[in-house]
């Protein structure tokens, strides 16, 4: 795991010791992604500059180092990630005459781009990356990115140059920057509480969108993502790996599987994804909440290791969000060397000021500060923990899934205007009304977001959707209609929709594993773990756990009422279900009560009309309805506040000039899986 950095100068007229000193200043601010070492790498005359910061995991020997040459001395390369099968590949190039100097998988990775060309080298490649690739005898740049998007690439145009990096504040090290706003990236963020790909929060710097390559030569051809996403030509994105693909496929030829048979066919599947992930010449071990998903994989873990594996959780002084004893008794019951640290309230919010440097862009999912947490946690014993990311998505395990299909399923016989009346009628009176009248004996303050007050408030939201798309898309909104604070902008990405019949919960499977998994999820863990210098792996997202997760049919993943059956049908062999039956807690902090308490006046600085007025950027009104009824325990709107104060946040940290207005954005790279 590391970070990746360079410039290419189209008018390469930039002297070597300037683009020696950019390169240098963009790896700089990404130290905490590699502490170990660091690299740069310059043809001035050629316009090119790559640079590296190291974490070493494999081959920490000086033959590991970055940016590193091909043998053939053609291509150049700065790689972040990990080659999980790399093993095979070296042992194909090596019957096919290749030679090695170190066993860093890097070098593998350039073995193969030797031997077999860069677009094989990507089909063949399984792991996790963000990667710039150097080709000296076409003088072109190419980037790429993993097929899930569990590593991230920014790039874009400052002037005549082309800057990538890992992350943003490496762009904005360059003299010429300026980082205005794009309104429509800052609209998705308000709506998802994040960014979507390809956008970024500024204006003509994009995320690369996962499964994709794109290649640069030095004649500054617009970045212009085409709508089929496959044309060659520089500039434009090429997808070589579709989930919408892969999605189709397994619902066209699903495997001829029951419920009771899912475990047994999968088990293999995975542990061979664990074996893989546990390659590594430093200390590992596992995050451990006690759900589903981190306990399934701690527990392969640890019947691959010969000793205690280390495994921690992360312990809160708020019994509602506190799942720790039950990741302490499932680590008694595995025999794990396991490790837990109470958070305090007082530790939780010292983070908040630190999220924007942090996390680059606006990003509002607030279990960004647990995770901070427990990654801080993990790097004193370990420098590289697996983590149970990715199991809802694929095998159905949000409940949102559940309810959200079912609505589905008996309201879309409704006329859209019927729906649309009832919404408003159970939107008249607050979640707490609701909760009150169907549980009048318990203590009501300010409603969860899963109290039965709270979801009937969603229901009434997503009632008027006119397709299931719209529906699900209301559903999973913080603002419904983000262009009324921004005055244009809806943030809604364009997703090519799966073109064989399905379920209601494969499309919100599908939509979540092309948007909310790479922009949120995704992200949220990366900028955590490296912001405490810590690899995460993610056995789940394996390609070829993906690939078999989509040919099960639904009706293996939910089995009497119970999500995630194939993950429970390995997990039981290994752990008692009572020690994993429970309902599903979540992983985050409770930022309603707190924007009630000690949160209140920070984010009454930040949300005063008069400043939301002078910067010009938001319509202070509705923040300030929004803010009242909050305020009032009427109304939870932790959500739309919180996307609303992340953004203020970021944008006071970073100092921004005035924001651009932009036109839309050509098609997204994300419309054509």
């Amino acid at each position: 795991m590391c970070g990746i950095a360079g410039v290419l100068d189209c008018c390469r007229e930039t002297p070597e010791p300037e683009l020696r000193s950019l390169a240098s200043a963009m790896a700089d601010s990404l130290y905490h992604r590699g502490p170990d070492s660091g690299g740069v790498w310059v043809d001035a005359e050629a316009g090119i500059a790559l640079a590296h910061r190291r974490l070493a995991v494999i081959d920490l020997s000086p033959h590991g180092r970055q940016p590193m040459h091909s043998s053939s001395g053609r291509y150049t390369i700065v790689f972040n990630g990990e080659i999980y099968n790399f093993p095979e590949l070296r042992q194909k190039l090596e019957r096919a005459g290749a030679m090695f100097r170190g066993h860093s998988d890097t070098e593998v990775l350039l073995g193969a781009v030797d031997h077999w060309g860069f677009e094989r080298m990507l089909e063949w490649a399984n792991g996790m990356f963000a990667l710039a690739l150097w080709d000296r005898k076409r003088h072109t740049l190419r980037l790429a990115r993993d097929r899930l998007g569990e590593k991230p690439l920014y790039y874009g145009y400052v002037g005549s140059q082309l800057l990538f990096a890992s992350e943003l504040k490496a762009l904005a090290r360059h003299p010429d920057w300026c980082g205005d706003v794009d309104l429509e990236a800052l609209a998705s963020e308000l709506r998802f509480g994040y960014v979507a790909a390809p956008r970024s929060i500024y204006a003509g710097i994009y995320k690369l969108s996962p499964g994709c390559w794109v290649e640069f030569d030095r004649s500054r051809r617009p970045i212009v993502p085409t709508p089929s996403g496959q044309a060659m030509g520089p500039g434009q994105p090429a997808r070589y790996w579709s989930l919408r693909e892969v999605a189709e496929e397994g619902i066209r030829n699903p495997l001829p599987v029951t419920a009771e048979e899912v475990g047994e066919a999968m088990e293999p599947l995975l542990r061979a994804a664990v074996r893989r992930q546990l390659h590594s010449d430093v200390p590992l071990g596992a995050f451990l909440s006690g759900g589903i998903d981190s306990t399934t994989v701690a527990a392969i873990m640890q019947g691959e290791s010969t000793r205690p594996i280390r495994t921690f959780t992360a312990a809160f002084t708020d019994s509602d969000f506190d799942e720790s004893h039950h990741a302490r008794r499932i680590a008694g019951h595995l025999g794990t060397d396991h490790t837990e640290v109470r958070v305090s309230e007082e530790e939780a919010l010292a983070l908040i000021p630190e999220l924007p440097h942090y996390y680059d862009e606006p990003f509002a999912d607030p279990s960004q500060i647990p995770t901070l947490l427990i990654s801080r946690l993990a790097r004193r014993s370990v420098t590289v923990c697996l983590t149970g990311d990715g199991g809802d998505e694929l095998f159905c395990g949000y409940n949102r899934y559940h309810w959200l299909g079912a609505s589905w399923r008996h309201l879309r016989r409704l006329p859209v205007a019927a729906r649309q009346s009832v919404g408003r009628m159970l939107g008249a009176l607050p979640p707490a009304f609701y909760d009150r009248l169907l549980f009048p004996r318990r203590r009501h303050g300010l409603a969860a977001p899963t109290s039965a007050g709270h979801r009937l408030h969603k229901l009434a939201r997503v009632i008027g959707g006119e397709d299931l798309e719209a529906f699900y898309r209301r559903g999973i909104s913080y603002w419904q209609t983000p262009g009324q604070l921004l005055g244009r902008g809806d943030g809604i990405p364009q997703v090519e929709p799966l073109q064989l019949p399905h379920q209601p919960a494969d499309h919100m499977m599908y939509w979540d594993g092309m948007v909310y998994l790479p922009d949120d999820s995704l992200a949220k863990v990366d900028r955590a773990s490296m912001a405490a210098s810590l690899e995460t792996r993610l056995p789940l997202l394996d390609r070829h756990v993906v690939e078999f997760a989509w040919r099960l049919p639904l009706a293996t993943k939910v089995y009497k009422g119970r999500s995630k059956w194939p993950l429970r049908q390995v997990l039981y062999r290994q752990v008692p279900p009572e020690l994993v039956e429970r309902p599903k807690m979540g992983f985050s902090v409770p930022i309603g009560r707190w924007l009630q308490g000690p949160l209140r006046d920070w984010a009454e600085s930040l949300l005063d009309p008069a400043s939301l007025l002078n910067q010009g950027i938001f319509d202070p009104g509705p923040i300030r309805a929004c803010w009242a009824q909050h305020l009032s325990g009427r109304h939870n709107r932790q959500a739309e506040l919180w996307a609303v104060l992340m953004f203020l946040a970021w944008h006071a940290d970073v100092k921004h000039q005035p924001v651009t207005r932009l036109e839309p954005h050509p098609t997204a790279a994300h419309a054509a899986p």
